[in-house]
């Protein structure tokens, strides 16, 4: 395929590539329409970082302990208009990730022609780690379309006449930081294009404006960590979990063997097969592309290796990585890969996300560890149960000693507590609970505790009595359950430790 001169708008299509391209926009909203039924038909239990997520949506602020806002606004938004269900939680993923389809239809579109962007946006959409994230509400479902949006507006920027998109392009990285902090990877990424190759530096004027377009949306953001001891900051560092041991090799085999997962087993390998050929990126539009994945990428594995390092951190690389693999692919007379690819990558996630239930139809029971969904089950069950107790015994707070379960009890628990509470002793800020409620400004307030950590010994010099009600297990898969001890506890005195 000859190459078209770098961020070049391509020719006029023939009437066949227009059809192409329509026919992408269909299966993308095909699948997006699936995903929704999917969601809707069964409304499996919120995780507890989702139910999080939901709290902090029934008090919007600029900012919250772990997380910038975007997500708790929109939470805000569809539960208003759907309910406060699970589905309406998490109705608005799929839809994102389908708007990140169509910007990287586009700068496949910019940089290459239109039948490298309606593969990309086909390739994209069907990607694991997609399909997984359109099932759950998370940072990373805002993220990405901010992320390919800004980087279709930095590629238009680019263009002869294209000063304007610079404004896009700042509105974008805006959004994104407003969604999740790794945003700032495309900071690191855009500056190290326009900074290391001298053609580029002409841009620098421009996407210094993006900057302060971009600084000036997060503004609000950094106004409230200010206010709160820049809590995100320190959230962001507890995560990162850096100190103790220097190398952590298995973390990082664990974490590079988790990408082929997230981004598929052949596009993953074609992409390394690339990143370690200089010379493949040494045209200019792979160039711009490896320039938008090898930070995010390298920082993430050096974390790995440092310390640790989830398997979705590394997500961001994937939106230029896509189109990447593609086009090389297409250039090299391989599109059947890609297909094949596609076809791989849904079946994959249909038996991710509908094996594990189908299986007992025919005797089989998946044991915990290898049930991918065994985090988003029991939740509902302990909410209802505990909700029971709590019931029996009014005028009683709601008390926990661990950040997840407290989060699905607010949200499973009805009428949900919304002034929940949890034990913090040491007074460190480890949470949103620690920040903005806790159990400290109750004195004399009567509690029912539920333990996930055996704190009891901890907990009764503080409180005038500590009375066990027995212990609650709740059964998640063959083989698993979670175990919580319940208690009355009265009259708060404040954290006293045992003499």
């Amino acid at each position: 395929m000859a190459a078209l001169p770098p961020c070049a708008a391509s020719p006029p299509a023939p009437e066949s590539a227009r059809s192409a391209a329509g026919a992408m926009v269909l299966a993308v909203l095909a699948l997006t329409a699936l995903r929704l039924l999917w969601l809707a038909a069964k409304p499996l239990d919120l995780y507890p970082d989702e139910a999080q997520y939901w709290l902090w949506s029934r008090h919007l602020a600029f900012g919250y302990f772990s997380k910038p806002p975007l997500i708790a606004w929109l939470i805000a938004l569809t539960t208003a208009i759907f309910g406060n269900g699970e589905f309406a939680v998490r109705v608005s993923a799929p839809l994102l990730h389908a708007i990140a389809a169509f910007f990287i239809y586009g700068i496949g579109l910019r940089l290459y022609d239109r039948r490298v962007g309606v593969w990309s946006a086909l390739a994209y959409a069907s990607l694991p780690g997609v399909s997984v994230s359109a099932f759950l509400m998370s940072t990373d479902a805002i993220l990405l379309p901010c992320w390919a949006g800004a980087l279709y507006a930095f590629v238009r920027a680019r263009e002869e006449g294209g000063k304007k998109w610079w404004v896009w392009t700042g509105i974008g990285i805006g959004a994104g930081l407003l969604a999740k902090y790794a945003m700032v990877y495309f900071f690191l990424s855009a500056f190290a294009l326009v900074l290391i190759f001298r053609s580029e530096r002409r841009h620098l004027k421009g996407l210094l404006a993006a900057s302060g377009i971009a600084f000036l949306i997060l503004l609000p953001n950094l106004w409230w960590n200010w206010r709160h001891s820049f809590a995100s900051v320190g959230a962001v560092e507890a995560n990162a979990a850096l100190g103790g041991s220097l190398f952590h090799p298995l973390a990082f085999l664990r974490f590079f063997g988790s990408q082929f997962g997230v981004f598929g087993p052949l596009f993953f390998a074609v992409l390394v097969f690339l990143l370690v050929r200089p010379r493949a990126l040494a045209e200019p539009r792979s160039r711009l592309l490896a320039a938008f994945i090898l930070p995010a990428l390298l920082i993430i594995l050096i974390e790995s290796l440092l310390s640790r390092a989830h398997a979705n951190w590394a997500a961001p690389a994937y939106v230029a990585a896509t189109v990447l693999v593609v086009a090389r692919l297409i250039e090299s007379g391989r599109p059947g890969l890609i297909r094949l690819s596609i076809v791989f990558h849904l079946v994959a996630v249909a038996l991710i996300w509908g094996g594990a239930e189908a299986l007992p139809a025919f005797g089989v029971s998946l044991p915990a560890r290898y049930d991918p969904l065994h985090r988003l089950k029991g939740w509902r069950t302990l909410g209802e149960r505990v909700g029971a107790v709590l019931a029996q015994h009014k005028g009683y707070g709601l008390l926990a000693d661990d950040r997840e379960t407290l989060a699905a009890l607010v949200y499973y628990v009805h009428p949900h507590p919304l002034d929940a509470v949890g034990w913090n002793p040491t007074r460190q800020i480890k949470s949103e609970w620690d920040l903005t409620n806790d159990v400290s400004r109750y004195p004399g307030r009567n509690f029912l505790v539920v333990s996930m950590h055996h704190l009891a010994g901890q907990m009764r010099p503080s409180f005038a009595s500590l009375t066990p009600l027995g212990h609650l297990v709740i059964p998640v898969d063959p083989g698993f359950a979670r175990r919580y001890s319940l208690y009355l506890a009265q009259d708060f005195k404040g954290y006293l430790r045992r003499r």
